[in-house]
């Protein structure tokens, strides 16, 4: 698997920068307008929780191979403060900071594979990938 191209989420510009990367990304792979909105938008709301939540951390884009497929993988990782219970976050409706946002369920829901992984007081991981058709 390739290493991918790295965004520090530290600021609002940052997650601009990280769904500028993934967009371009998904685009140069082949993914069509709908999916590469799709993928972008997800990963808006995961940059975001970062910098919501945990006040930095990356996310991570590159290509992905399985079975034959070619996707997008995107990983995004902080040292958060973690998530208590990951089954309430990831309920439709939930939501910590009363936005707007579409949350974590949200964003499952745009792409075709979504892990969570999460500890409190360590941090947070959260890999997601969309395969081409």
């Amino acid at each position: 698997m390739a290493p991918g191209k790295v965004a520090v989420i530290r600021s609002d510009l940052d997650i601009v920068i990280a769904r500028t990367l993934a967009r371009d990304t998904a685009k140069n792979m082949g993914f069509g307008a709908i999916d590469q909105a799709r993928i972008a938008t997800a990963v808006s709301e995961l940059a975001r929780n970062i910098f919501l939540y945990a006040g930095t951390g990356t996310v991570t884009v590159r290509e992905a191979e399985r079975a034959g497929r070619r996707g997008i993988e995107i990983v995004c990782e902080d040292q958060g403060p973690g998530i208590a219970n990951i089954d309430v976050v990831m309920q439709d409706g939930y939501s910590t900071s009363r936005g707007m946002g579409m949350g974590l369920p949200g964003a499952k829901r745009l792409m075709d594979d979504f892990e969570i992984r999460s500890q409190e007081g360590v941090g947070t991981t959260i890999v997601c990938r969309k395969w081409r058709m």
